[in-house]
């Protein structure tokens, strides 16, 4: 591409303090719609700058943010092209997964013309290490046996099973061997194993968190199992009220609850080891730990009593559908059967290069790369949001992939009304309430994993416009 006539911009409607952020939405929206498509080579940086009458360094940032996100590539010889699968492949798909996320009565409301898409759960996607995986895959293919690629463990290959137990020990504190292992296609796949093996023993419900993950209680209602809430509050989950409900099965995210960001407490920890039902623990992002130490899993405590759950949904990509399940042993034969009937065993493959990564370590280096670059997207999204929402709250901040806000001067206005203010400026939000079995105060849940520090701040300055016009307005009335 020779110059910068795609881009349509004019340098004189430049803001005179933000040519990185207005060069990148420039490039951004040429993406979106389709002057820009997988394979065109940009310009190259001194070009572009001469052009647009700005600093070559204007450019050069600009072309990194849009690496970030994986809207870009560096190619040899070829400079930074267009990468597959960016904005414009996620706009073209935005019209399906609204219908396909309404099929499963998520009730979603979302205008045409969202642009920054802060729904919780999607981690950076652009950070993916591919030269790790390539390498990995490399070594893999070079030792790998016409036997390795048969018909294998339906609870997976023995390497990664070792591999996940010394990683789960030294990282979570785990106590089990790699026979307690079934490698899953992802954390769902484990919940629905023993959703159906709870369901053959007699269970016809399970407690799980509320507020809590709204996935987690529609996949439990899929499989049969009545999903019965539990209050959460500053400690986490209400143990007492748990055990008033006479259940045997509980859903958990003690490391750090979805979506409050609470860590179960050390008292209440203790009286849930206590309770006789089986601990069905979520340990769903506990990579993703900024200023506090981690917490250990609590199937090191209780092996005999926790299921735990597990995946690189959060750490690599969700595409993967790669997870594991450790689960008491009483269980494992019945777990190993629903694993067989249901699909024969992951892809034998993927597993095994999953097991390079964690034995080569590159698997711990990724991890704190991107731990270290959702640290500052999260202060990115923590401090504008603290600039443009007056006396808002701001909770799971220490941890996580996403954020919990809530505040004052609202009167009775439902989150969701809030979320739909939000989504007309262009900005998909979680409302609290949706992921609520019973009334409470309204929030907005947060994530900030898939995007720069620049869009967070743009994202947080646009939810500020929305609720303060929407707080005024209901003053007027």
């Amino acid at each position: 591409m020779a110059g910068s006539d795609f881009l349509q911009l004019r340098a004189e409607t430049a803001p005179a303090g933000g040519l990185t952020a207005w060069l990148a939405d420039g490039l951004r929206e040429a993406v979106a719609t389709g002057r820009l498509v997988p394979g065109d080579r940009l310009p190259a940086t001194r070009l572009l700058a001469a052009e647009l009458g700005v600093s070559r360094g204007v450019v050069v940032q600009a072309y990194q943010r849009l690496a970030d996100e994986g809207l870009t590539a560096a190619r040899t010889r070829s400079g930074t092209v267009i990468a597959g699968g960016g904005a414009a492949a996620a706009g073209s798909g935005a019209g399906d997964r609204r219908r396909a996320l309404a099929e499963l009565r998520l009730p979603l409301s979302t205008p045409d013309g969202i642009d920054i898409d802060l729904s919780p759960g999607v981690p950076d996607l652009s950070a993916f290490p591919r030269a790790a995986w390539l390498r990995a895959e490399r070594a893999v293919l070079h030792r790998v046996t016409g036997n390795d690629l048969g018909y294998a463990d339906p609870g997976g290959v023995p390497r990664l099973r070792a591999e996940l137990v010394g990683w789960l020990a030294r990282t979570r504190g785990l106590r089990a061997d790699a026979d307690d292992v079934i490698v899953t296609a992802g954390m769902a796949q484990g919940l629905a194993l023993l959703a159906q093996v709870l369901c053959r023993d007699g269970t016809d419900a399970v407690a799980v968190e509320d507020p809590g993950s709204r996935g987690v209680a529609d996949q439990l209602a899929y499989w049969g199992l009545r999903p019965v809430g539990v209050p959460v509050d500053g400690a986490g989950m209400h143990v007492g009220e748990l055990i008033r409900t006479g259940l045997r099965a509980a859903v958990l995210t003690p490391a750090h609850q979805f979506p409050t960001g609470v860590v179960l407490s050390p008292e209440r920890r203790r009286a849930l080891l206590e309770w006789p039902g089986l601990i069905i623990e979520d340990d769903y992002d506990a990579e993703h730990r900024y200023d506090r130490a981690p917490v250990a899993a609590m199937q090191g405590s209780a092996p005999d009593r926790v299921a735990y759950l597990g995946s690189v949904s959060k750490s690599l990509a969700p595409g993967m559908r790669l997870g594991w399940l450790v689960a008491p042993r009483r269980m494992r034969a019945r777990l190993l059967a629903a694993k067989h009937a249901g699909d024969l065993g992951n892809p034998v493959l993927p597993q095994l290069v999953l097991a390079e990564l964690i034995a080569t370590g590159d698997h711990e280096r990724h991890l704190r790369a991107v731990r270290a670059r959702q640290r500052r997207r999260r202060d990115a999204l923590l401090g504008a949001l603290r600039a443009h929402i007056p006396g808002v709250r701001v909770e799971g901040v220490a941890a996580g992939l996403h954020l919990l806000i809530t505040f004052d001067g609202y009167g009775r206005t439902p989150d969701t009304l809030l979320a739909d203010r939000v989504a007309a400026g262009g900005v998909l939000v979680h409302p609290l309430s949706w992921h609520r079995q019973r009334p409470g105060p309204p929030g907005l849940v947060l994530g900030y994993a898939a995007h720069p520090p620049d869009r967070l701040a743009e994202a947080a300055a646009r939810i500020g416009r929305a609720l303060t016009a929407e707080r005024l307005s209901g003053r007027e009335q």
